[in-house]
């Protein structure tokens, strides 16, 4: 079975550092990045650039929501980088934003990456942000993507051979 490990965390908690340190020693790792293109928006450039100047040359990239695919096919270590863009990338292109009542749509596509992830002959870390602590949020949107990053987490997280959390640059395994 593939070693298969979820990192969580808020924001800014160190949780994307933590995962490359976990790789740190794997030099043909791919580094799949779910944001896509922020063009124009000179914070997201900001954010890449210190993503990219952290990681090994010999990593490879791969820039997609397409996550299924790259599970489910042999090859080198994947860090997936993260899982909170992927959901939202994916509510995105799937028109859920403008109609919340879709969202069984995107609850089929957390399934099928789960079942990818579960079953993937891959070593691999995915990053993924820990909404649901904070406040209730005040629209209906907002609630629907929370409450499906937590369903995705946990889900995620239950077919991970290991989970840590990260806060305040510590990392902490969750058992």
């Amino acid at each position: 079975m593939a070693d298969r490990t979820l990192v969580l965390g808020g924001a800014r908690s160190g949780k994307s550092i933590a995962a490359e340190r976990l790789l740190a020693d794997v030099p043909d790792v791919v580094y799949v990045a779910t944001g896509g293109d922020d063009a124009g928006s000179a914070e997201w450039a900001d954010r890449v650039a210190k993503h990219r100047s952290r990681r090994p040359a010999s990593w490879g990239l791969a820039e997609t929501i397409d996550l299924v695919p790259l599970l489910e096919t042999p090859g080198p270590p994947l860090l997936i980088d993260c899982l909170t863009l992927w959901l939202s990338r994916t509510m995105d292109a799937l028109q859920v934003w403008e109609s919340l009542g879709r969202a069984d749509v995107v609850e089929q596509q957390i399934t099928r990456l789960a079942g990818a992830w579960s079953s993937t002959p891959r070593r691999v870390v995915a990053v993924s942000n820990d909404v649901g602590s904070g406040i209730v949020p005040a629209d209906p949107a907002t609630r629907l993507f929370r409450d499906l990053m937590g369903r995705l987490n946990t889900t995620i997280s239950l077919a991970s051979t290991q989970v840590l959390w990260t806060i305040a640059g510590r990392t902490i395994p969750l058992t």
